[in-house]
Formats: C-alpha cells, sequence, structure tokens
C-alpha cells in the first residue's frame, strides 16, 4: 500500500482520487540480469551525463518488437474515447472529452522498460481500425527525418469528421542512472464539423510527456512519464496543463498526474485532474467541488489496428522490414536480433553515401512541406514541418473521402502496393547512372512516370 505525507485516518471514505492511488510499478520495472547489465554498463560507461543517445546503438534486449511508426498508434486505440467528441456541442464538455482522450492512451505499453525501434529513413507503416456500422479509421506514417528523428503522421476517421495530423521529434539524453526521450513535437486534432472557419475546422494542439527510463545502471530499470504537456484550442480559449511527475527519491508515486483545466485568457480553473495514468483519473469540477471518475485503465481495453499481411507490404514498410529482428527478439535470440538489425541499418548508411556521392537531396514519398506562414494555407501548423503530401476534399463524403485516403498508400487488407511508383524520382550523376541502369532496368522507366507527382514527393534512391 502506498501512502503519502497526508494519510487519512483508516474509516474514513475514500474518494475517487484516493482509490486512483494504487501502485502499478512492477508492469514498468525490469530485472536486468548480470550479462545484460555489463552490455548496458560497456556501452553507458563511455557516456557522459547530457550526452545525446540518438547515435549509440542499444543493445536488443531492451528493445520493444515493433517500430516507432507503429508505437504512434497507442494514440488512437481508444476510438470509444474519440469518436463520439464532434457531435457534443457544449465547448467545454467538448474540450474535456479531448482531454479525456489525450490521457486515454498512456497505459498502453510493454512490461518492463522497451524502446521501440527507430525507423529508418523512408520508413512506411499504414493500418486501419474497424468500427461500428462498417466505417474505418485510417493511419498513415513516414519516417521523415533519421537525424534527428521525425515520424510523421496522419489519422482520419471519415465517418466521424475527425482527422489527425503529427510529427514526433524524440531527443535522448543520458542523465547518468536513467535515460531519457524528450519527446518533442506537437500533433493537431481537427474536428471537421466544428469551429469558425469550416474549411479549418476546429483545432486543438497536443504535445507530449518525456519518458524516462529509471535504474538503468544500478537496481531496478524502471518506465516513467514526466514533465509537462498540454492541450490546446485557441479557438475555445481552453488549455489543459497536465504535470506527469515522476517519482522522488523519499516520497511520491509512479504514475501520478496532475493537473488543471483553464480559461487561457484569464487563467480560470474550470477542474482539475489527478490520479495514475496507468489506473485511475479523477476530474474535480472546481466550482461544485464534485469529484468523478475521469478514466479507468484498468477496466478499458485497446483496440489495436489491423495492419495488411506482412506478404503484401513494400520492403520499406515497419513490419516486413523489421520482420526477422522482431521474430529473434520474440525468441529471446539477441544475437540474432542484433544481426538483423545491423543489416538494416549498415543498409541505411549506403543509401546515405550514394545520396551524398550523387548530391541528391532526401525528401518524403507521402508528406510535404507545411504551407505556413501568414496567409499560408497550413498557418499555425508550422511545428509539424511535414504534413500528409493530399488535398482531402471534407466535401465530398465520408465514402470519397476513404477512397482518396486509401489512394495515398495501399492500407486496408487486400491493397497492395503498386511497382511503377515504388522507386522516386532520381537524377543520379552520370557514372551511377550506368550503374544503376545496369543494376535496375525499371528505375529509369518508374522515375520517369513519376515526374508528374510534384516536387515535394520523395527523392532518395532505393539501393
Amino acid at each position: 500500500m502506498l501512502t503519502n505525507w497526508f494519510t487519512a485516518p483508516p474509516a474514513a471514505p475514500k474518494s475517487p482520487a484516493d482509490e486512483a492511488r494504487s501502485d502499478s510499478s512492477e508492469e514498468d520495472a525490469q530485472l536486468v540480469d548480470s550479462e545484460q547489465g555489463n552490455v548496458l554498463y560497456h556501452i553507458i560507461s563511455h557516456l557522459r551525463p547530457g550526452a545525446d543517445l540518438s547515435r549509440v546503438v542499444l543493445p536488443t534486449f531492451i528493445l520493444e518488437p515493433r517500430s516507432m511508426l507503429e508505437r504512434i498508434t497507442n494514440f488512437m486505440s481508444h476510438p470509444e474515447m474519440l469518436l463520439p467528441i464532434p457531435e457534443i456541442d457544449d465547448p467545454v464538455e467538448r474540450f474535456v472529452a479531448v482531454v479525456k482522450f489525450y490521457l486515454s492512451g498512456w497505459h498502453i505499453r510493454p512490461t518492463g522498460v522497451k524502446k521501440p525501434l527507430n525507423p529508418i529513413l523512408g520508413e512506411i507503416f499504414t493500418c486501419y481500425w474497424d468500427l461500428l456500422d462498417n466505417k474505418r479509421a485510417y493511419y498513415i506514417s513516414e519516417q521523415t527525418s533519421h537525424h534527428p528523428p521525425k515520424s510523421s503522421y496522419f489519422y482520419m476517421a471519415p465517418d466521424y469528421n475527425i482527422r489527425v495530423d503529427g510529427t514526433l521529434k524524440p531527443r535522448s539524453k543520458f542523465l547518468g542512472n536513467s535515460a531519457a526521450s524528450m519527446m518533442e513535437g506537437v500533433a493537431f486534432l481537427t474536428l471537421l464539423n466544428r469551429g469558425k472557419d469550416p474549411t479549418k475546422g476546429e483545432r486543438y494542439l497536443l504535445t507530449q510527456p518525456n519518458m524516462y527510463a529509471r535504474g538503468i545502471l544500478f537496481g531496478k530499470m524502471k518506465y516513467e512519464l514526466g514533465d509537462q504537456s498540454i492541450v490546446r484550442c485557441p479557438e475555445l480559449d481552453l488549455v489543459a496543463e497536465i504535470d506527469f511527475k515522476v517519482k522522488g527519491w523519499v516520497s511520491g508515486v509512479y504514475n501520478a498526474i496532475g493537473g488543471s483545466i483553464k480559461v487561457e485568457s484569464t487563467g480560470e480553473v474550470l477542474y482539475e485532474l489527478s490520479g495514475l495514468w496507468s489506473d485511475k483519473m479523477v476530474i474535480t469540477n472546481v466550482a461544485t467541488g464534485k469529484e468523478e471518475m475521469f478514466f479507468d485503465a484498468r477496466k478499458s481495453k485497446p483496440t489495436p489496428p489491423t495492419v495488411r499481411p506482412i506478404e503484401d507490404q513494400e520492403e520499406r514498410e515497419s513490419q516486413r522490414l523489421w520482420q526477422k529482428v522482431v521474430e529473434a527478439v520474440h525468441d529471446r535470440d539477441h544475437e540474432a536480433a542484433t544481426d538483423e538489425k545491423t543489416l538494416i541499418e549498415d543498409r541505411q548508411r549506403e543509401e546515405a553515401a550514394v545520396r551524398a556521392a550523387d548530391g541528391v537531396e532526401w525528401s518524403p514519398r507521402l508528406f510535404r512541406r507545411v504551407r505556413g506562414g501568414p496567409g499560408g494555407s497550413e498557418e499555425g501548423e508550422e511545428d509539424l514541418e511535414w504534413i500528409i503530401n493530399t488535398h482531402i476534399n471534407y466535401e465530398a463524403g465520408p465514402a470519397a473521402i476513404a477512397e482518396q485516403i486509401m489512394a495515398i498508400h495501399p492500407i486496408v487488407t487486400g491493397q497492395k502496393p503498386d511497382p511503377t511508383n515504388s522507386i522516386p524520382p532520381h537524377t543520379p550523376s552520370t557514372s551511377n547512372h550506368e550503374k544503376q541502369e545496369g543494376s535496375n532496368g525499371q528505375a529509369a522507366a518508374s522515375s520517369a512516370s513519376s515526374q508528374e507527382v510534384g516536387a515535394e514527393d520523395l527523392r532518395v534512391m532505393s539501393v
């Protein structure tokens, strides 16, 4: 039983906030055996506090067997929280529902301390959710930068007037007995049937807490979320400031949150948030003092997405790309996992060298630069950097919108890659052009047929 400095008398009834403070720390802890500890210590002993870990090759026994592009879908895995939001008429209730949805995905995580696989440049992951009444939601993501890492993603539920655009920019640091992943980047949740401007909808800006791995040199390895994140809707003049609290050396509990929902212009607090992101969270109406259960992670079952079969995927789609690594991790064959992972990373370095020799600047295949700045069509979304490279016609209706989305890249079961678009436009040097034509006769034809796609499309050669 966890306690704090202000323990209520035993006979006093527990409030929902008190009930929320249970300890789920064992799920987030991992014992490291002596051999694994030696490997970690060897790597870490060469680092100084504050060092950037983005270029450090970590041992496979701490890897989560899926790519970061796939892990992002945790955010969308409670559709029952998300889909009803556009139909809520009261703006404050609608904002509170967005905050509830935002908090609902953090409890989805592997046991122990696991880091997802770093996507390679140009890696793609797509999936979809089957919803009620034969409706669907779609997700498309691409690794739009490798150093520094940037994962761009797009989600849409056409029948529910919901769209999400995001770019995640994790930045890793070594902190002594801890490692931190600073989760920079933003997401924009747009309700297309709301807002003063029907062409833009009602837009919510979301940021993420940072992630910490504690005890990497001694003690149990422990996963924590920490620091402040926000949910903000400028049009409604509402903001939620959410503190993910790390456990102190002497007091505190694991996985605690606190925060408030307030009117941004005046600072008036409307609601307070408390509890555990891994268990029960409570919302308190400041005006009335009434507490309510906000979200109960123990009773909420995530809805995982459906992914096309691996045999139907392109070579650079996440599950096919990392298939052998994932199989080895599941088999606890860390030597094989390391070998397979090294092959992928070496190939990525070789591709970068070829692009440098050819003078080719890489740009994403499915995403384009945000058209921000004063008067730009995506003004206010500059922090995304990249956005899906397709104009979605919202007036076309849900069925037509779904067709537009599925035309971007194969998403649903039965869709297969279009081989004519597998090798993007590329203008190599003369000597390398001869080599490429000899090794892959498709390249020239594919490049010619793709020239009409536009300057924002991918310009990286496929080695």
